[in-house]
């Protein structure tokens, strides 16, 4: 993936959202402090930043997320699909669908090749994708289950727990894991594609009382250092 030029600023709610490239160190920042994981996803990674009025307010993340095989049940090698693995921002006037749309057409622009991208929304977080939804992706039903392991108390991949530490021995069983899946094709013919594959969206249960999706908010007071945006 090659750089390019940034987006010209957008003027939305009253604020001028900016998206480009973020440094690692402010990614690594947004994600500790404003996802619930607070943890950099394992594997290479496209950082692409979001400011509202010059004030870094968070990133988008893309990479293979754990499956080294993400585009093959849609005909795609790797340069052409990719995952959507974290949306990490703190307080924000711009809707989330919104900058995740707008960072989506960043990377697709800089991307030549890239054709699908894929997300998912964990039910054990209470989240059904109400974000996705919003941006008009295409439901496909649930991911295939996987079994799952617990590191310090929180529940992590079983291959992404591999790749981190390079071993899962002495790490206690989760329950199995899956999570609701949608897709966003970025041309015509796999936009066609994935049509057959379109299922209801899922709703929320009822027992959220918020909707944030399963790469959103964690914790949300911190702020980074002047250093850190671009």
């Amino acid at each position: 993936m090659r750089k390019n030029q940034s987006l010209a600023p957008i003027a939305h709610m009253s604020s001028t959202l900016k998206i480009d490239w973020a440094t690692h160190e402010a990614a690594k920042y947004a994600v500790e402090n404003w996802h619930y994981s607070e943890s950099m996803p394992a594997g290479k990674l496209v950082k692409v930043g979001a400011w509202e009025d010059d004030k870094f307010i968070g990133v988008v993340m893309f990479g293979r997320g754990a499956n080294n095989n993400i585009g093959k049940p849609y005909g795609l090698d790797q340069v052409a699909a990719c995952e959507l693995v974290r949306i990490a921002l703190r307080k924000h006037l711009s809707p989330v669908s919104k900058i995740t749309a707008i960072a989506m057409r960043f990377l697709k622009k800089n991307s030549p090749g890239l054709r699908l991208i894929i997300s998912y929304s964990d039910p054990l977080q209470g989240h059904h994708g109400g974000i996705y939804q919003a941006g008009n992706w295409t439901y496909c039903g649930t991911s295939q289950a996987q079994q799952a392991v617990m590191h310090q108390g929180k529940i992590m991949h079983k291959r992404s727990a591999e790749a981190l530490f390079g071993t899962i021995k002495g790490m206690k069983k989760s329950p199995i894991l899956w999570k609701h899946k949608y897709l966003m094709p970025l041309d015509k013919e796999m936009k066609k594609q994935i049509l057959p594959l379109a299922k209801p969206y899922p709703k929320r249960a009822s027992s959220e009382t918020r909707d944030t999706p399963s790469d959103q908010l964690g914790k949300a007071g911190a702020r980074p250092s002047d250093a850190l945006p671009l």
